[in-house]
């Protein structure tokens, strides 16, 4: 796959199958639609190409709503579409003037001159332009002029589209991580920098890194304790992760803390990647510190069940 970080960097095909989204997540519904566009794309002997855009239109239209919350970050999200085998990934750099381009202009300069659209995948509710004038019933009144032929994805698959992208988010928020991993088709996941906390895990025997995750906009689910899988320089760890306050320790703020099992190397200012594979309970304070190591223990012994 070929990614593009803006349409200046992309030269136009003689015979792009195109389709268009935001992606966030790349979930099962998003494989549905990308397994539409490449047997398309197979059967016009074409090339094909998904449209994204980057920053989330979200963020650019409400910078100040801290209640946005993404699945994927752009480098996830362009390791996912990757994986699910296209040509071409188009990113667009989305801006408040690009947000004011009609849906005339959009098709013109974008999919005919900058993409070469020959055939454009596209659900019966996709809107492009300004106010978000554009879409399907558009493009099919003025096929004569844009010389676009369209393929219409089902109204069904656009409704569980919405669905998932809607489910997994109150998934995570609850803290539901089976109902999230099979909307996705693969288990959640974030990756951030191990910085210093407390260091208060390895005063009671179980060190934990405290991992901060720089994309504020990412969604991190509710509060609990998790059994993860963690990977670290090129290898998989089994886990157990906890989000929340601390309250037994009179945490202060949200972390994200994981007690990598059977594993004690100082891993400060290094990155991992954590894939939630189940929840275990909800994050409780412990009468005492004795009660809480006496949980940690169980909390190891069920993640390694969960995990094996």
């Amino acid at each position: 796959m070929k990614v593009y970080k803006s349409l200046s960097e992309f030269k136009a095909l003689k015979n792009a199958v195109v389709t268009s989204g935001t992606f966030d997540g790349v979930h099962l519904g998003h494989g549905k639609i990308i397994s539409m566009l490449k047997e398309t794309a197979a059967k016009t002997g074409g090339e094909s190409v998904v449209l994204t855009f980057w920053p989330h239109p979200r963020l650019i239209v409400s910078p100040y709503d801290q209640k946005i919350k993404l699945l994927s970050t752009l480098d996830e999200k362009i390791e996912l579409l990757e994986n699910l085998g296209i040509d071409h990934l188009v990113v667009l750099p989305f801006t408040r003037e690009f947000s004011e381009l009609s849906s005339e202009k959009y098709v013109e300069d974008v999919l005919i001159s900058g993409i070469g659209t020959q055939t454009l995948v596209i659900g019966y509710d996709h809107r492009f332009g300004k106010n978000r004038e554009g879409g399907f019933d558009y493009l099919k009144n003025n096929a004569h002029r844009f010389k676009i032929d369209l393929v219409e994805i089902p109204r069904q698959e656009i409704e569980s589209l919405t669905i998932s992208s809607t489910k997994i988010r109150e998934a995570l928020n609850n803290g539901d991580i089976l109902i999230a991993n099979g909307l996705l088709g693969r288990p959640y996941s974030f990756e951030g920098l191990v910085k210093k906390g407390r260091q208060l895990g390895r005063t009671i025997g179980f060190p934990t890194a405290n991992v901060h995750v720089a994309k504020k906009y990412k969604l991190i689910p509710s509060n609990g304790v998790y059994a993860v899988h963690v990977y670290l320089r090129g290898r998989s760890f089994q886990g157990v992760m906890n989000i929340g306050e601390r309250p037994t320790v009179d945490g202060k703020g949200i972390t994200q803390e994981v007690h990598i099992l059977d594993f004690n190397d100082d891993i400060y200012g290094e990155t991992l990647r954590v894939e939630i594979a189940d929840f275990i309970r909800p994050e409780t304070k412990f009468a005492s510190v004795d009660q809480l190591v006496g949980q940690i223990k169980a909390d190891c012994e069920k993640a390694r069940e969960l995990l094996s």
